[in-house]
């Protein structure tokens, strides 16, 4: 079971920008083909990270505010917040191991 949690726009504020801890925002769409290929790595990223980062994911279509709050312009993308800013960014496909080095320079 991953650790990851699906939220939607009027969650983002809560679950997103509140937090304590850094949150790892993933927005992917059904539709892509990239985000299949990308999401075994970010449930991954759940399980291994769970103790010092918290994961969300949201699908863009049906989170249009979100998507422009985070100026996501093309899917997989990654937002990685701390203390309420936007500290790492990444759009397209991510290997297990460029998530790893992202996550480790930030956590």
């Amino acid at each position: 079971m991953s650790s990851v949690k699906e939220i939607s726009d009027s969650a983002f504020e809560t679950e997103v920008i509140d937090q304590e801890q850094p949150v790892l925002a993933y927005f992917w769409a059904p539709w892509c083909g990239p985000c299949r290929l990308v999401s075994p790595t970010i449930d991954w990223a759940g399980n291994n990270y769970s103790d010092r980062l918290k994961i969300v994911k949201l699908e863009i279509d049906k989170n249009q505010a979100s998507v422009s709050r985070c100026q996501v312009e093309g899917v997989p993308a990654l937002r990685l917040f701390k203390n309420q800013q936007v500290v790492a960014s990444h759009e397209g496909a991510i290997t297990k191991q460029q998530l790893q080095t992202l996550l480790e320079s930030h956590l």
